[in-house]
């Protein structure tokens, strides 16, 4: 989800009328100690049985039959996905679905419900705040790789290996294939072989693929760049990027699962 683009969407949105716009943000993390029993399901059967006895006692029955159908629209997207939520789910929806929008999102959300002419936003424009499109470049040596983030979730993976002979930097599909020094032999006369080449022709090299990157960067509107891995790869590959750099990370966390780094660096 591009949340900025969903946001200006968002705010231009206003019904009249018995067709309300529902706003719900949900907290499901599993992993908060108030939430241990599922809790999240007694604040959302309250929160919707608040909004139904209230148009229950003001006698508008079009309204009411509105928020029913938005109720039951919700109730069957939990009972689909409800094995696969995440730690929050954000809700806009309208009964003849000229609104429907249900993202389940990897942060702790604050339990908000709304029915009103207007979506509420503020807790999406904070996240879009705090969690914007983000690009993790993790760098070892012969070996890059993009992680692109958004709203705190993994949205895609790039590779990139360097063929030492060719030097030339292929872009590689699927996990990667060990510590590997691609054009090279075997063994210890590979390793020193490459250390050699790789100390002589490292700033050569680092700036061969940073085009590419900047590109990448370009391509999907990173508003935060990280670069993560050891000195001196990190530092020489953060200084032939064009674009803005906002944080070095000196650590090697390539080999890492993606959930760990993103924790890691978007914490």
């Amino acid at each position: 989800m591009d949340i900025q683009k969903k946001i200006k969407k968002l705010e231009y949105m206003q019904t009249e009328g018995s067709n309300k716009i529902f706003t719900m943000y949900l907290n499901t993390d599993l992993s908060d100690p108030d939430q241990q029993g599922g809790e999240w399901k007694i604040h959302l059967k309250n929160g919707m049985r608040n909004f139904e006895q209230y148009l229950e006692e003001g006698d508008n029955k079009e309204e009411l039959e509105n928020f029913r159908e938005v109720k039951q629209k919700v109730d069957d997207y939990i009972k689909e996905y409800e094995k696969s939520l995440k730690r929050g789910l954000i809700v806009f929806a309208t009964a003849d679905e000229s609104i429907w929008f249900a993202e389940r999102v990897q942060m702790r959300l604050d339990d908000e419900f709304y029915w009103q002419e207007t979506p509420e936003l503020n807790q999406l424009k904070i996240l879009g705040e705090k969690y914007p499109q983000t690009g993790i470049i993790l760098v070892q040596q012969n070996y890059i790789k993009l992680l692109d983030t958004n709203l705190n979730m993994l949205k895609d993976t790039v590779g990139y290996e360097l063929d030492v002979e060719e030097e030339t930097w292929r872009t590689m599909q699927g996990p990667r294939q060990g510590n590997s020094t691609t054009g090279l032999g075997s063994g210890n006369l590979q390793k020193d072989h490459f250390e050699a080449r790789y100390e002589a022709n490292q700033q050569r090299w680092y700036k061969s693929i940073a085009g590419k990157l900047d590109k990448q960067a370009k391509d999907r509107d990173w508003k935060k760049i990280f670069i993560v891995g050891e000195a001196p790869a990190s530092k020489e590959l953060s200084n032939q990027m064009n674009k803005e750099i906002d944080e070095v990370i000196l650590k090697n966390m390539l080999e890492h699962e993606e959930s760990k780094v993103m924790q890691e660096v978007l914490a």
